[in-house]
């Protein structure tokens, strides 16, 4: 079968190589240049927090042995609270319970590379896909440099053209259609702690760090070279909001007076690099009649406060691929199955993503957050592989979402049990002690 893909980001590229696997022929159309070599020109270079879904994704291709040298582990968060000091907090009870650091353009790179080597695989960068025929099916192409459209046609449309993707948008026109966008009223800007000017690292490189607050938020990853690439999220409007920021080192020197120190190309960056806008994205259907099928941002997008869309993205290949291997010859069949195994699990990430925003801007700082972090620790070294926090079984493991979740809730119910029993006991026994003194 021929497929066309539009995008040639994780989840685009991935599915290239999946198909290409199976024999298909793929053609990849993407509006951007080919990234190889090149600086990222629109300040997308954001890093990627690989986890055990991505890391199986990519094994399944047998990339994963060239993907580790352009990794720096995350081993937990290093939180930084007011007056300077950090707190570290591991992300699992084991030593293997780690994330990777992964800079998404480096990531890409590979991906392509190792796409591109297959004779099943062609590239055509700088074209912008701009219309659907979902019947035919085929799309209309846009050549960026020339302005020249052209039609082409596939036996299989594949939209991994992210969180506002033109396929999806005309996919559904004129079908009964599902779709709930929502853009957060909060925005982002990257920029950098470089190294130290003797080449080593200002903070502790093996960690994700994080200056918590309920009005501002940075969060920074670690690269190869001892750097950091940190992304400040704040509200787009009002007081503190990107909107009324014209001095960003005043900014910095009130509001995060330990990071201001760290970057001292600040004023620089800020100025230079654009707001990026954050969005959700969940819909229905992900495909029609066997000629068009969506991956990726494109039907699930989740705020990134979980580190999951690109392991969600890159697992959707893997999960579309046993479809397809499922289904041989049949792809509206496996496209229906695709959907209906992974649009349950999509849905949870978005409120568990939504809620991990809350917890890095409001919680990380709170005594009784760390102490219940603590205590999930506890009980999952005593009771190894019977109790497992919900961050280990999203992060860590390959259980669908919707498992997860449900696991740990009704892990939280035996907590809440075990707390009111602890009460209960606690006030019996006081209680016998008053009588005994009475008598």
């Amino acid at each position: 079968m021929r497929f066309l893909i539009a995008g040639a980001g994780p989840a685009g590229t991935l599915l290239a190589c999946y198909l290409a696997g199976r024999g298909h022929q793929v053609a990849v159309y993407e509006r951007r240049p080919d990234p190889r070599g090149k600086a990222d020109a629109e300040g997308r270079s954001i890093n990627l927090g690989l986890s055990a879904r991505g890391v199986r994704a990519l094994g399944g291709i047998g990339l994963m042995d060239r993907v580790w040298p352009l990794t720096v582990p995350m081993r937990g968060r290093a939180v930084h609270v007011p007056g300077g000091q950090t707190t570290f907090h591991p992300y699992g009870a084991r030593d293997d319970e780690i994330l990777h650091s992964v800079l998404r353009r480096d990531l890409v790179s590979l991906l392509i590379d190792h796409a591109d080597a297959r004779p099943e695989v062609s590239f055509h960068f700088g074209h912008r896909v701009v219309e659907l025929d979902r019947e035919a099916p085929a799309v209309q192409v846009v050549e960026e440099e020339s302005g020249e459209s052209s039609r082409v046609t596939a036996d299989v449309i594949v939209g991994a053209d992210g969180a506002f993707s033109a396929i999806r948008t005309q996919l559904h026109r004129g079908l009964r259609a599902d779709l709930h966008q929502e853009v957060l009223d909060w925005g982002y800007k990257e920029l950098t702690i470089p190294a130290a000017d003797d080449g080593s690292a200002r903070v502790r490189l093996e960690a994700l760090h994080v200056w918590p607050g309920g009005d501002g938020l940075i969060v920074a990853h670690p690269n190869m070279d001892n750097s950091l690439t940190a992304t400040l999220f704040l509200p787009h409007e009002g007081p503190g909001g990107f909107a009324e920021i014209t001095d960003p080192e005043a900014f910095f020197a009130e509001r995060f007076p330990d990071a201001l120190p760290l970057m001292p190309d600040l004023a620089k960056e800020y100025a230079g690099n654009p707001v990026g806008h954050l969005v959700s994205i969940r819909t229905a259907p992900w495909h029609h009649r066997g000629r068009v099928v969506l991956v990726g941002d494109a039907c699930h997008a989740v705020y990134p406060f979980y580190g999951q869309g690109m392991n969600s993205a890159l697992e959707d290949c893997l999960v579309l691929d046993r479809c397809l291997g499922e289904h041989p010859g049949d792809p509206e069949r496996a496209f229906a199955a695709f959907e209906q195994a992974r649009r349950p699990h999509t849905d949870v990430l978005d409120e568990l993503s939504r809620q991990n925003f809350v917890e890095l801007r409001d919680r990380v700082r709170s005594p009784f957050h760390h102490l219940r972090r603590q205590a999930d620790l506890l009980l999952a070294r005593t009771f190894p592989g019977r109790w497992v926090p919900l961050y280990t079984m999203i992060s860590h493991t390959t259980m669908p979402y919707a498992d997860a979740l449900a696991k740990a809730r009704r892990q939280d119910a035996i907590l809440r049990w075990a707390a009111v029993t602890a009460a209960g006991a606690t006030a019996l026994a006081a209680m016998r002690k008053i009588v005994r003194k009475g008598h």
